[in-house]
């Protein structure tokens, strides 16, 4: 089976891509499970289930990053996806800018706006520098000139293929399909592809406290660098 991990900021157009890249794909015979993972509201589960009765799943984080929720509950939605005998799409909200929600072996794709202001690129970290191939969406607002900087700045970000689309048209969209075609079966056991951040951290364990001197782990001043405090 194959899965397709789709990352990027709320408002993007990842959903609209989906749907589009969705619906190519039943057309061509595939059998498809859908999962979204969000924080605190997702409707884009009933999306599928209604316009295209494909089997679909959202998960809630909550006070889990949505990227720590992905690890945590993608086996299991594997093993789900296997029992339908569908390849795995995955959206999620993916808001940490230090993780990556991508899966070595299988295919990363950020969904990115036009709109969104020309260093975005420059300010989603591992997002973007971990992800395979890059859709640029509602292109049709910018100006020519705004998409090549927009696409230079991609680039200047991460080495990959950058993919234009006005997803709400479906222009764009077949390219991506494609790539979806040629991407590899999951080889197991699934492994994230980047390594996630440090996280000896006494915040991430519910403490409130403000300014370092009260916390332990891995810390750093307004004037210093990273240092180590505790047992």
């Amino acid at each position: 089976m194959k899965l397709i991990m789709c990352a990027g900021p709320p408002t993007s157009g990842k959903t609209t891509v989906l749907r589009q890249v969705v619906r190519r794909l039943l057309k061509k015979g595939r059998r498809l499970a859908y999962l979204k993972i969000d924080v605190q509201f997702a409707d884009e589960d009933e999306v599928f289930r209604d316009e295209f009765g494909i089997p679909a799943r959202k998960v809630y984080s909550g006070e889990l990053c949505p990227d720590h929720a992905s690890v945590l509950v993608l086996g299991d939605a594997v093993k789900w996806a296997e029992e339908e005998g569908a390849d795995l799409i995955v959206e999620t909200a993916g808001l940490c800018l230090r993780c990556a929600p991508y899966i070595a072996g299988s295919l990363g794709i950020v969904v990115l706006e036009a709109t969104s202001g020309m260093n975005l690129p420059r300010k989603i970290g591992a997002m973007l520098a971990l992800a395979d191939i890059a859709v640029v969406t509602k292109i049709d607002l910018v100006s020519q000139a705004e998409r090549e900087v927009f696409r230079a700045n991609i680039m200047d970000a991460a080495r990959i293929d950058v993919l234009e689309a006005d997803a709400l048209r479906g222009i764009g969209i077949d390219r991506l399909v494609r790539r979806i075609e040629r991407a590899e079966d999951i080889k197991k056991p699934l492994m994230l592809k980047g390594s996630p951040p440090v996280a000896t951290c006494t915040i991430c364990a519910g403490k409130k406290d403000i300014g370092w001197e009260h916390h332990f782990g891995v810390l750093r001043k307004l004037d210093s660098d990273l240092f180590y405090r505790g047992e």
